[in-house]
């Protein structure tokens, strides 16, 4: 049975990518990154040997994994590092506070409207959420 345990990663060493797993990291020689065969990334070696780091993303945060001797384990961000807090503090603050009290407040004829408008602040953080954790 394979360990769980984070191994170093040696340069001599083939891994398959950690985002495609068609490719294969062949290491890029005099620096300490590999580099995909298939999907043309670049991968920096991080944190003592044991943190592959994808070095071109679009993402707000870097995308991270370890390697535990047969798979990669992906290194989630801290979480103030990344969007949840602020798009949970956003529902929350629209669902709670927000709605009943605009509920409260409308009239029978703008009721809907009121609604909307809160679905719509509610689907932006989910969206703001969705598109910084997609693959």
């Amino acid at each position: 049975m394979q360990s769980q345990k984070p191994e170093k990663l040696d340069f001599n060493s083939e891994y398959p990518c950690p985002c495609r797993r068609r490719g294969t990291l062949v290491p890029i020689t005099l620096t300490e990154a590999f580099g995909c065969d298939r999907c043309q990334q670049i991968f920096v070696v991080e944190d003592n040997g044991q943190v592959l780091e994808q070095l071109s993303t679009t993402y707000p945060y870097k995308k991270a994994w370890r390697w535990n001797g047969s798979s990669w384990n992906i290194v989630h961000p801290k979480l103030g590092e990344s969007y949840l807090p602020v798009a949970l503090g956003i529902i929350f603050v629209l669902v709670i506070i927000w709605l009943p009290l605009a509920l409260r407040l409308a009239s029978t004829n703008t009721i809907v409207a009121w609604a909307l408008v809160a679905l719509l602040l509610a689907i932006l953080p989910a969206l703001m959420l969705w598109l910084t954790h997609r693959p």
